[in-house]
């Protein structure tokens, strides 16, 4: 199935800006639509059809790659070793920065307007980064203050976007690991709000799209849409794929319908549970 634009914004510290890709035609049974910057699960209505979004998942830790293409890094150590080797000798050994982002959202994946909160996992100057954020497009990125919330690999977090009853909207993060709920009602936001996706992300920096760090696997649990457990469909699913390189792919969803797992690199993860 042919999707239409893909809305998504970029991660960590710098000059950031959304970016705005368009997915491609997908030949394969096995995703609905690929995007050069989003992998995960969206689901597309009509216009007011999405009112709330929650879902689970623990913060994946980020693994520091020696420069050269990201599939080295899941291509065997005879690659990587051959990707060190070339960037020795060239004079540039040095690692790369690299960036994910993990969070849902309202909107974002047939227009401009996203609604979202999540998790950071970067790779800055060779050392992991992690904390929360949330955003309302077009604006910038809100940092969740680390000091206050600090965010580490495998804390286990549930994030929930809920329109109140006076129209405005509340964000909210809850790091069940370790025990602060960080929440932000009142806001205002008036997008279509015709999709709602769980996403693993490749940002843009810089004006440029972001190297994927390495998170190993994500898995997404408890995934609702207005207060009910949603039945995620493999037509909803999509592939992370730059140029003819794919770098971030989903399972298929759980046998409950309401979860999933994204794996960096090209190989397709089980399902939980499966």
């Amino acid at each position: 199935m042919t999707r239409g634009r893909v809305q998504a914004t970029a991660r960590g510290q710098g000059a950031r800006r959304p970016v705005d890709k368009v997915t491609h035609a997908v030949t394969s049974a096995e995703y609905g639509w690929t995007s050069q910057n989003w992998s995960g699960y969206a689901v597309a209505g009509d216009s007011g059809a999405f009112q709330a979004i929650t879902g689970n998942w623990r913060v994946p830790e980020v693994t520091p790659t020696v420069g050269g293409d990201q599939a080295a890094a899941h291509g065997g150590w005879w690659k990587r070793l051959l990707v060190w080797l070339s960037r020795l000798l060239s004079g540039n050994g040095s690692q790369r920065d690299a960036y994910s982002a993990t969070w849902i959202g309202i909107d974002g994946f047939s227009d401009t307007q996203l609604i979202q909160i999540g998790t950071a996992q970067n790779v800055i100057a060779g050392q992991p980064q992690y904390y929360a954020w949330w955003e309302i497009l077009p604006s910038p990125e809100t940092v969740i203050p680390p000091q206050a919330y600090p965010v580490r690999p495998g804390d286990q977090v549930t994030a929930a976007i809920t329109r109140q009853e006076d129209r405005r909207w509340r964000l909210s993060l809850w790091n069940r690991t370790q025990g602060w709920v960080f929440a932000r009602p009142n806001l205002n936001y008036d997008g279509p709000l015709t999709s709602a996706e769980w996403i693993e992300e490749a940002p843009e920096v810089d004006e440029r799209l972001a190297r994927l760090a390495d998170f190993g696997e994500v898995v997404f649990t408890g995934c609702s849409l207005n207060g009910l457990a949603v039945r995620l469909q493999p037509a909803d699913a999509g592939a992370m794929v730059q140029g003819r390189q794919t770098v971030a792919v989903p399972s298929a969803p759980a046998k409950s319908g309401d979860a999933f797992t994204i794996a960096f690199g090209s190989t397709a993860p089980a399902a939980p549970g499966g």
